[in-house]
């Protein structure tokens, strides 16, 4: 007796690769990273990295992110030699003037946003960024996810850029 075949499952998709890039990777970056993987689940990876970061994460990161009961012990700042920078599918910038050295070949999405830095901030200056960044995260995974169903009509697939 022959055994039924079974129906295969579609692969599942890759994670939408997201890089936040800000000053010294220290404050809003750090932000959005761990709030994008928090958020996104398995449906998004998110990075952070910094122009010139400033090697460390601020203890006013890490306080007003567990706070909203998200973790970033292990967090560190890096620099952008530090991350895959082709390897995304979105790369946001955080404001204040900051550059991503994209390859020439890249394809993914590019994204500035104008969030202040809370460097040098009151605690209470850095929840206002945190909420900020946390309404722009949540758009941004909204709308990858509205990317996604048009492209592959269901799901989550990452964005391209048009050519």
């Amino acid at each position: 007796m022959s055994q039924p075949k079974k129906l295969s499952e579609p692969p599942a998709r890759r994670p939408v690769q997201i890089l936040f890039v800000c000053v010294g990777n220290s404050c809003r970056s750090q932000m959005a990273e761990g709030l994008a993987n928090h958020l996104g689940g398995a449906r998004v990876r998110a990075w952070s990295a910094g122009s010139h970061p400033l090697g460390m994460v601020l203890p006013e990161t890490y306080e007003v992110m567990r706070e909203k009961r998200i973790n970033l012990d292990g967090h560190s700042s890096k620099g952008l030699r530090d991350v895959q920078v082709a390897r995304m599918d979105v790369v946001v910038g955080m404001g204040c003037e900051v550059e991503c050295p994209v390859p020439l070949n890249f394809k993914g999405q590019i994204i500035e946003w104008n969030i202040p830095d809370p460097y040098g901030h009151d605690l209470e200056y850095f929840r206002k960024v945190r909420d900020l960044i946390a309404r722009q995260v949540a758009d941004l995974l909204k709308g990858l996810e509205k990317q996604g169903e048009k492209a592959s009509g269901g799901g989550t697939s990452p964005p391209r850029a048009s050519p």
